[in-house]
């Protein structure tokens, strides 16, 4: 059995708070930033699994596309940063947490004892839903790691699989494009694409614009496997051969680890707007956390970076005993596909009971769905337009009653803009 290390804070003190967050991605740089302006004498560690200054994966496409080098992904850019903030941050994987003795422990069997304690462990891909996945040249688009693989497999002319096209694949799309692969791209169930942030009209304007640009879409249904090579076997037995296969189909929150903790979790680490779990002195923030969603009323896990970043500084302030408190988190998403900007706010569905205004050009790739109930603004959706996101964003957010200027939008979803000046005025009256 190996000997278990209890690791103490350089300055042992029982005045000096110990402070545990687990996660190195932005909700855990925030929270330690806060904790550290706020304190300079408390301990804070920082735990993550990769051998990587904490960087932000949503610049992953970024450096597939060789708009930035590696280290530009990094979050914070200066060398010797966590350093020079006395933040420890240790690369190592949790194995579990302790709460009643107020412990985590990692994979060397070393021992973190903790005050206040955060869980900001992000997500992990999904399992492929293929067999074969484990096949030479098969590999996920998550880490910095899977970053520089992909741009060691391929070159202009790669023929390149991409198995999945929400979010995280249509950002991959770009970047595919920009390095000018022969791409393949699976649709998702639905048989649109990122189905989980628009409607069938807009995912459908989105595909229809990838195979302009020489995207071919295939449906899962026509797979079977994934055989050496690496090559997708078809629903005809018949086999094509790829460079790579990227497989883009989905996360699930990292919560494993918690299991005979106390701490409640369903899709995610449940908390409430103070960021506080079921347990006493632990805060989750974050992908991992499901919180208050501010469109549905109910919890939800956001997983986009200003939610993250947001998590992290209220969970520091209340780690310190403070009575910061999360509004909730807006469905927010904006996506360049390969040139054509999509978004959606909100119910970007709709709402039972509510009404929407559409505006509808599909030769020009664009589109306008306005979504009320009641007089209020409460989803959106565009492609194809980016004079309107802040202001989508504004009026949803603000909740300001539209009056008479719900009719004139149901007529013309273009005077938004109209509508938020006119309104905007009137509260400030």
């Amino acid at each position: 059995m190996s000997q278990v290390k209890t690791v103490e804070p350089a300055q042992a003190s029982s005045n000096i708070k110990k402070y545990v967050l687990i996660g190195a991605g932005p909700a855990s740089v925030r929270a330690a930033e806060t904790l550290r302006k706020a304190d300079a004498n408390c301990s804070i560690t920082m735990i993550g699994q990769e051998k990587e200054s904490p960087y932000s994966r949503m610049a992953l496409p970024y450096y597939l596309s060789g708009m930035i080098q590696d280290t530009g992904t990094h979050l914070r850019k200066t060398a010797g940063h966590f350093d020079d903030l006395n933040i420890n941050h240790v690369i190592a994987r949790v194995e579990k947490v302790e709460t009643k003795s107020h412990q985590v422990v990692i994979d060397s069997g070393d021992v973190f004892e903790y005050d206040k304690l955060m869980i900001a462990t992000g997500s992990r891909p999904a399992n492929c839903p293929f067999p074969g996945s484990e096949t030479d040249g098969v590999v996920n688009c998550w880490t910095l790691a899977d970053g520089r693989r992909i741009l060691d497999s391929i070159k202009p002319g790669s023929k390149v699989a991409l198995l999945g096209a929400g979010f995280v694949a249509s950002i991959i799309i770009e970047a595919m494009l920009k390095k000018g692969v022969n791409l393949t791209v699976m649709l998702g169930r639905t048989g649109f694409m990122v189905s989980r942030m628009m409607d069938e009209t807009a995912g459908k304007m989105i595909q229809s614009w990838c195979e302009a640009k020489g995207v071919e879409m295939i449906l899962p249904s026509s797979i079977k496997s994934i055989e050496p090579g690496p090559a997708l076997k078809r629903d005809d037995d018949s086999l094509t051969e790829y460079d790579l296969i990227i497989v883009a189909t989905g996360v699930y929150s990292n919560i494993e680890f918690l299991e005979g903790s106390g701490i409640e979790t369903d899709n995610g680490i449940l908390v409430d707007a103070g960021l506080h779990t079921s347990v006493e002195d632990v805060f989750a923030a974050g992908d991992v956390a499901q919180g208050p969603d501010f469109s549905t009323g109910g919890n939800s896990v956001h997983a986009i970076q200003p939610t993250a970043v947001d998590h992290g500084r209220i969970a520091a302030v209340n780690m310190m005993g403070g009575n910061s408190t999360y509004k909730g988190s807006l469905s927010m998403n904006v996506l360049d596909t390969s040139g054509l900007v999509s978004t959606s706010f909100g119910s970007w569905g709709g709402v039972e009971g509510g009404d929407s205004a559409v505006l509808l050009d599909k030769d020009n790739y664009k589109y306008i769905r306005l979504n009320f109930k009641d007089d209020l603004l409460v989803g959106a959706i565009t492609v194809g337009r980016t004079d309107f996101i802040g202001v989508m964003r504004g009026l949803i957010q603000s909740e300001i009653p539209l009056g008479e200027w719900k009719e004139r939008l149901k007529e013309d979803p273009t005077l938004i803009m109209n509508a938020y000046l006119s309104k905007s005025l009137d509260v400030a009256k």
